[in-house]
């Protein structure tokens, strides 16, 4: 009997918490190219007011570069993302 009382107060605890998980969960961000980048950069000290748009230039990317235009309210930048390490950011207006 003591084991059984056990388990379901384990089982209950176990609601408890996942309920109240749930209740603290705020929805994931909207993962998007423009965000991600924005996000990136922004890390680097760079200012991007009000992210609009990134496009990808295909030209210009290489198989472990890719790169990016990122248009901001306040500029735009070529964004040049390698993977495990910084970005390689330039201003171009």
């Amino acid at each position: 009997m003591l084991g059984a009382l056990s388990g379901s107060r384990v089982v209950a605890g176990v609601l408890g918490l996942l309920a109240c998980c749930a209740a603290n969960a705020q929805p994931a961000a909207q993962d998007t190219p423009v965000d991600i980048i924005s996000d990136h950069i922004s890390r680097q000290g760079f200012t991007c007011d009000e992210p609009r748009q990134a496009k990808r230039d295909e030209q210009a990317s290489k198989p472990n570069g890719a790169v990016w235009i990122l248009y901001c309210a306040n500029a735009a930048y070529r964004v040049t993302l390698i993977p495990d390490m910084a970005a390689h950011v330039e201003l171009i207006r």
